[in-house]
C-alpha cells in the first residue's frame, strides 16, 4: 500500500492507518480500501483503481462492518438503494454481474438529490471538496456506511427531516 502512495496526503493516511492497532482485521481491510479510494490527488492521470474494482468485492466488507456494530445487511441495502435508486432486485443484479464501481454508479437509475447533504471528512478529505464526481459518489457511500456503523438513526442517515 505504502509503495503505491503518490501524494503526501495518501502517505499520511497510510501512516494513520498503520497506527490503528485496535481495529479488527476486517475493519483494517475496509479502511485500506477506503485509503486506496483516496487517490483524489491522482497526479499520474490514471483512473483510481477503485473504479475498476468489482462492487461485489467491497459489498461484504460493508456488511461485516455494520454487523459488528449491531446493524444489518438489510440496512446496508437500504442505504445503497437510497443513494443510487436501485431496486433490491437491481442491486442484486449488479452484484451478480460483478459490476465495477464506475459502472455501478454510471448505471444507477437515479442518484438521490439529497446526497449532496452528505458532508464530512473521510481520511482527512472533505467530501464536499472532492472534485471528481465519481469519487464523490464513492465517498458518499463510504460516509453513509460509516454513519450506519456508528449507530446513527436511519432517518438521519437518509437525510429525512
Amino acid at each position: 500500500m505504502k509503495r503505491d502512495c503518490k501524494t503526501l496526503k495518501m502517505k499520511l493516511c497510510a501512516v494513520q492507518l498503520d497506527a490503528m492497532d485496535t481495529r479488527s482485521k476486517t475493519d483494517k481491510h475496509l479502511q485500506r480500501v477506503s485509503v486506496s479510494l483516496t487517490m483524489l490527488q491522482n497526479t499520474s492521470g490514471k483512473k483510481p483503481r477503485i473504479y475498476t474494482m468489482p462492487f461485489v468485492r467491497i459489498y461484504p466488507l460493508y456488511i461485516a462492518k455494520v454487523e459488528r456494530k449491531g446493524r444489518t445487511k438489510k440496512e446496508v441495502d437500504e442505504v445503497i438503494r437510497w443513494l443510487t435508486g436501485y431496486t433490491q432486485k437491481g442491486l442484486e443484479g449488479q452484484l451478480e454481474k460483478e459490476t465495477n464501481f464506475e459502472t455501478f454508479f454510471e448505471q444507477a437509475p437515479k442518484l438521490n438529490s439529497a446526497r449532496k447533504l452528505i458532508t464530512g471528512v473521510i481520511c482527512g478529505v472533505r467530501i464536499e471538496n472532492i472534485e471528481d464526481p465519481l469519487m464523490r459518489e464513492v465517498r458518499y457511500l463510504d460516509k453513509l456506511i460509516d454513519e450506519l456503523a456508528k449507530g446513527k438513526a436511519m432517518e438521519r442517515i437518509l437525510r429525512k427531516k
